[in-house]
């Protein structure tokens, strides 16, 4: 929904608040659910912007994914060799073999 933004679209989601005073509210929320946002001016200035649900928390999901890899970052930054083990080092320390892996479905996020 968000993925396509472009100089049209911004210029398309323009809303006057003076449109929310003429009682086309409804007109402006279904404009927002096929654009995902609205930018409400006042004075013909910025003063907030609308977003779907959906789009918003796209955008939550796409912050908390961006504060998670600074922070992956970092850590790789900082880490020294010797703060890595093996992966069959790590699976004999927990007991755990090739055997038992498998059939196991693995989902990294």
């Amino acid at each position: 929904m968000l993925d396509n933004i472009s100089i049209s679209n911004i210029m398309n989601s323009l809303v006057p608040i003076s449109r929310f005073n003429k009682g086309e509210a409804n007109k402006i929320f279904e404009e927002l659910r096929e654009t995902g946002y609205k930018i409400v001016l006042k004075n013909n200035s910025p003063a907030c912007i609308l977003l779907t649900p959906e789009a918003y928390d796209q955008m939550l999901e796409t912050i908390e994914n961006y504060r998670l890899f600074i922070e992956a970052e970092k850590r790789m930054a900082s880490a020294k060799a010797e703060d890595f083990i093996p992966a069959d080092k790590a699976m004999e320390e927990l007991g755990i073999n090739d055997a038992d892996l498998e059939g196991t479905d693995v989902e990294l996020e």
